[in-house]
């Protein structure tokens, strides 16, 4: 495993960077650039059909008195402060959810937990990040049933690059100890049983090798990526992409805690881990409103502008 990936090139590239990457992070800021380049190719293909409005702002070139001139973008204008805001939020809320996910810990040392590299729950930074990016986009007076369906299928993306991170730093997201008998004579070892070696927790997994899950959810994340990217010029309502990407994502998310290490707590009798819960959640509330937005929509959107991809309409104001 390599936590740091200066060290991957200095062992296979044979040169040393003069200053650590940490391969978490590098991991979820490549998922994150890919995603905003999804997300900005799906805003100008929906600003284009007139399926999204325009962001309207001051004419940056107006340089006379009085009253300045609006001009009218293609809402991928927004996209990186979207993306900043979603990367930000999103690392608090991971980082929050695994401190409460683990409070014996944290209040043994709360420093420790606060500042290490690793320790962070995918749920959390959605949660948290989510909010801050529909607070945001509603402030753009955009619709959000329409930019939940074109953050969808890159969200997914990201999430499943993000998991190549955990798997490189060897961060605990990995499964129970593998059941060496029941492997498939077909399927190689290291998508078996791995060992994590180096791991950023320095635990010792020797003896006792897990399942690899983080890759197991990389390939389930691009399967349904696929899906979503398939389905992106549904006819339905909008919002019926992101409540399919709900389904999905939870259900994803609930059988790969079947083989995963998690904490788990008691509810009303039934042992559950936290992710699992929110699985649930997510799957119920995506199962609803996939009902609910399975119409056809009306072909008529409000529009602010022209409606040509990527560029601008000027307008008065």
């Amino acid at each position: 495993m390599y936590p740091r990936l200066s060290d991957f090139f200095s062992d296979y590239l044979g040169f040393s960077l003069p200053f650590p990457i940490n391969s978490f992070g590098f991991m979820v800021a490549v998922g994150a650039m890919i995603a905003a380049w999804l997300l900005q190719k799906e805003f100008d293909r929906m600003y284009q059909v007139g399926q999204l409005s325009g962001v309207r702002i001051p004419d940056p070139d107006h340089k006379g008195k009085g009253r300045k001139k609006m001009v009218t973008l293609s809402p991928s204008f927004i996209v990186g402060t979207i993306t900043m805001l979603a990367i930000g939020m999103g690392f608090l809320g991971a980082r929050l959810f695994h401190i409460l996910e683990n409070l014996d810990t944290f209040f043994r040392a709360p420093a420790a937990m606060i500042f290490t590299t690793g320790g962070f729950t995918f749920y959390g930074g959605l949660i948290l990040g989510g909010f801050s990016v529909i607070w945001y986009v509603r402030s753009k007076g955009l619709d959000m049933g329409s930019v939940a369906d074109a953050v969808a299928p890159g969200l997914m993306l990201a999430y499943g690059i993000g998991r190549i991170g955990c798997h490189l730093s060897g961060d605990g997201d990995w499964g129970i100890v593998a059941d060496m008998a029941a492997k498939p004579d077909w399927l190689p070892m290291w998508l078996w049983a791995e060992t994590y070696p180096n791991n950023i927790l320095g635990i010792d997994l020797s003896m006792t090798p897990v399942y690899p899950t983080p890759l197991y959810e990389f390939g389930a994340a691009l399967l349904i990526f696929g899906l979503l990217w398939s389905f992106r010029k549904h006819a339905h309502a909008t919002g019926w992409l992101f409540w399919v990407y709900l389904v999905f994502n939870g259900a994803e998310r609930w059988f790969i805690e079947q083989i995963r290490v998690n904490n788990t707590m008691d509810i009303l009798g039934v042992s559950i881990t936290q992710a699992e819960l929110i699985a649930l959640v997510l799957i119920l509330v995506g199962v609803i409103g996939v009902v609910r937005s399975w119409s056809v929509r009306s072909r008529s959107f409000p529009v602010q502008g022209s409606g040509q991809a990527g560029g601008a309409a000027a307008s008065s104001e």
